[in-house]
């Protein structure tokens, strides 16, 4: 049995994603679900049965990239191969699995934000408003590396581990339309008085995609700090069961959780996110001061844990293609 072209693209297009993460000249698809999501907003958010047009808006845009996706990549695979034994379909599936992924952009982006407060807060709080959606105008330095450390620990299921896990199950297809359940969540899955109705089905989709791929998530991590031959993962799965399900959210709190652990430090809190408070439980009990050091054994950690999971969606594919799954 050869490779299959779908393990190639996912090797090659996740190198490309670690070498460059997402160039701020090259036109990202997430840009353009952006526009659609704000043009249905705008139009569909006002008058009466909202939480209903928000949810066909979610449904339609989520349906029609997936089929638009997979229409699209049936057709490259009919259309002659340009080189001999290598067809279109191959840069097509590489391109949209260095698009899904987000490993190196958010890890460069947390850098950034410990970098920015060592010269000044005011710096700080400016650099990691750009990856968090919460206000910052008022963080404290403290406040400022935990909600980086909170953003790396939770977009690396959102940004990595969930994609790939479409990708194992559904193709590029399926991990495509995660990323447009994804951006939708992101915004207008919020419980605030614009959002409550009209994003509900969007918020509810954006669970139910992420509840295998945010448990899965906290294990790899787990498992990767074992690799380190640091702590016990039994001592750090005891913590995030336990810690886990206290957050807000049925998913975030996962992968929060196994980070707190491995890093022996405190998340969570209250925040506020459009000028509005939101009470969240705290995730672990030890509130000490952060560190650069502690981005780094975090960001060792998320490398390990997308390591990891490129290994085990490798195997799938290798060992499924046969079968005629992909």
């Amino acid at each position: 049995m050869g490779i299959p072209e779908l393990l190639i693209a996912l090797l090659l297009g996740w190198l490309l994603d670690w070498l460059l993460g997402d160039p701020a000249w090259l036109p990202h698809p997430v840009v353009g679900f952006g526009k659609m999501i704000s043009a249905g907003e705008h139009r569909l958010n006002r008058g009466g049965h909202r939480r209903l047009k928000g949810g066909l808006l979610a449904v339609g845009l989520i349906v029609l990239v997936f089929v638009a996706t997979w229409l699209l990549g049936r057709w490259l695979s009919s259309v002659p191969a340009p080189i001999e034994g290598v067809g279109w379909r191959l840069p097509f599936d590489t391109i949209i699995i260095f698009f899904c992924l987000a490993g190196t952009t958010l890890i460069r982006e947390v850098r950034a934000v410990f970098l920015a407060l060592d010269r000044s807060l005011d710096e700080g709080r400016r650099q990691v408003a750009r990856i968090v959606g919460r206000d910052t105008g008022e963080l404290s330095a403290q406040e400022v590396r935990t909600a980086a450390l909170e953003t790396l620990a939770e977009n690396l299921s959102d940004g990595v581990i969930a994609p790939l896990f479409w990708l194992m199950l559904l193709g590029t297809p399926g991990m495509l339309a995660y990323k447009m359940v994804n951006t939708l969540d992101s915004m207008i899955g919020y419980r605030t008085d614009r959002y409550r109705l009209f994003g509900t089905v969007a918020a509810r989709i954006d669970d139910v995609a992420n509840y295998i791929p945010a448990r899965l998530t906290a294990l790899l991590m787990i498992v990767g700090e074992k690799l380190r031959m640091k702590r016990s993962e039994g001592s750090l799965i005891s913590f995030v069961l336990r810690y886990g399900p206290r957050h807000a959210s049925p998913n975030s709190g996962w992968p929060e959780a196994a980070l707190a652990g491995i890093l022996n430090c405190r998340f969570g809190g209250p925040h506020h996110y459009f000028g509005q408070l939101f009470p969240k439980p705290y995730i672990g009990e030890h509130d000490r001061q952060l560190t650069t050091a502690d981005m780094r054994h975090a960001v060792v950690v998320n490398r390990l844990a997308e390591v990891l999971m490129v290994i085990i969606v490798s195997l799938v594919i290798y060992f499924c293609v046969g079968k005629g799954i992909f």
